[in-house]
């Protein structure tokens, strides 16, 4: 399952071990949410929301000696191959709000980087737990909407064919529009020519 990288120091744990980290204490302007209780009820609700989904994944990892925690729950569903994901993150030294991604492509690690088709963040103040929730289900609920879209623009990319020279021509605007960098030009022409992934194999836009 990917959507999760840690190179700065981050340890992948189950959901179980983000319990033993002891929350610090509350405070006038601080009020601290829970990494275990966080994980639990974002879990919870996406369940209870994304019924016709199931769960295929989840990771958890802590960085600075716990105070820092990220995680990445995958959903599948059997109407196509792309999943649904929703990334999170919380710390107790106050050095990141309480974060969270939803949509088909969630991407967190311990840089403190957190992307998503729907991204949400919110401070550790007063009333937060309160607002998290109601935030976290109006966004899952949304992320449904987001998703189907984007599976029904992959389906009309996958009809759309490409050969190597108009995949080298769109390469060429990227680079050209600085929207890409030399380093990344050469990735890309690999990948494309030879697929990590086999779900990319077909010569299409959507492979591209």
């Amino acid at each position: 399952m990917e959507g999760m990288m840690l190179h700065r120091g981050g340890q992948e744990v189950n959901r179980q071990e983000l319990d033993l980290i002891q929350l610090p204490p509350e405070t006038e302007s601080y009020t601290p949410v829970s990494h275990y209780h966080l994980a639990d009820k974002l879990l919870t609700i996406s369940r209870d929301i994304l019924t016709d989904y199931t769960l295929v994944g989840e990771k958890y990892a802590l960085a600075r000696q716990g105070q820092q925690m990220f995680a990445f729950l995958q959903f599948k569903n059997t109407e196509t191959d792309m999943g649904l994901a929703l990334g999170f993150r919380n710390s107790y030294d106050r050095s990141m709000s309480v974060g969270l991604a939803v949509g088909a492509s969630v991407f967190v690690c311990d840089n403190l980087a957190l992307t998503g088709d729907i991204a949400i963040m919110r401070k550790h103040t007063k009333n937060v737990w309160t607002a998290l929730e109601d935030l976290a289900i109006s966004t899952v609920y949304k992320s449904q909407k987001n998703y189907q879209k984007l599976v029904a623009d992959a389906e009309r990319m996958r009809a759309v064919g490409l050969d190597d020279q108009q995949a080298f021509a769109l390469m060429g605007k990227l680079f050209g529009n600085e929207i890409i960098s030399p380093r990344q030009i050469t990735v890309i022409r690999d990948e494309w020519l030879k697929p990590t992934h086999q779900e990319f194999a077909p010569r299409n836009a959507w492979s591209f």
